[in-house]
């Protein structure tokens, strides 16, 4: 069975330099030397695009993306991506590990409390006014500089920006999140976020994730519906969802592999599942999007 690609940021640099994790550089720079990245894949590591010039799209897990100026893209690991730029495209790029953060911060998931990355994002790609575009390309060319040099305290250096601009665009991006939502709510929400990826293959109702948490099912989908505006089931289903959509498209794994890579008791199950929440069957879903056909992404 044909699977994703999965690339870290050693893939990309090389193992015989991969003494960092972290990795920053000029997009045109970087997709001439990995051609290969052009094709759907997974990253195990978090991304931040700046595109300052050219065109072309961005494909991030079934929604197309044209390229224009001023555009930031942030995209977290797993997600599915792939891109078709003009040949005059350029501006920079960002690639680090959580871990590069948790080396000097007790926080293990320190990235994922910026809303970049998280359902309080209203997309993984938004335009920047000018001032602030100004400000993160001045961030990330210093960046690069940094990078490319050999001073004293370099990654020290480096995790100071990058905190730096993760708080610059943070500030500028729009959220979905409601007013008057408290720390320990969003706190709770990107710990039932974070439960959802590890366990969606197996885990499908509320309560499972509520006993996780040390709550009850009603204080979840309260919590979660406050802050969202989605029932927590429905974040669940939408990962079972996308995870089936991923397979689909970016394998060639049949539809009874993918029932059953899902978790699902049989492919009839699986096919009504998957019919209810997209409108379409597998396999319908599947060559449709093959012929480029015009596919609603919920």
């Amino acid at each position: 069975m044909k699977n994703i690609p999965t690339f870290s940021i050693c893939n990309l640099i090389g193992t015989d330099q991969c003494v960092t994790e972290f990795l920053v550089a000029r997009i045109s720079a970087f997709r001439e030397k990995h051609t290969n990245l052009r094709a759907p894949h997974r990253h195990d590591f978090f991304q931040i695009a700046l595109f300052t010039t050219g065109g072309g799209e961005h494909s991030i897990d079934f929604e197309k993306f044209p390229i224009v100026e001023h555009q930031v893209y942030a995209l977290g690991p797993g997600q599915i991506h792939s891109w078709d730029f003009d040949a005059q495209t350029d501006g920079l790029v960002v690639n680090f590990n959580e871990s590069f953060f948790t080396a000097i911060c007790h926080n293990p998931n320190f990235v994922q409390e910026f809303p970049l990355f998280n359902s309080l994002s209203e997309s993984p790609a938004n335009i920047l006014d000018a001032e602030c575009c100004g400000e993160v390309h001045g961030l990330m060319e210093k960046m690069l500089k940094e990078f490319q040099g050999d001073g004293d305290f370099k990654q020290e250096i480096l995790r100071g920006m990058l905190l730096q601009l993760l708080v610059l665009l943070s500030r500028q991006l729009p959220r979905v999140s409601q007013p008057g939502i408290s720390s320990h709510q969003l706190g709770v929400l990107r710990n039932f976020e974070r439960l959802i990826e590890i366990h969606f293959r197996e885990k499908r109702l509320p309560r499972d994730y509520a006993s996780m948490l040390y709550i009850t099912p009603n204080h979840l989908n309260a919590l979660v519906n406050a802050v969202v505006n989605k029932p927590a089931g429905e974040l669940i289903r939408d990962r079972v969802v996308l995870e089936a959509k991923r397979l689909l498209v970016n394998s060639d794994a049949n539809v009874s592999q993918i029932a059953n890579d899902l978790n699902f008791e049989d492919n009839a199950y699986f096919t009504r599942f998957f019919k209810k929440y997209t409108g379409m069957a597998p396999e319908v879903f599947r060559q449709a999007y093959a012929n480029n056909a015009a596919v609603e992404i919920t």
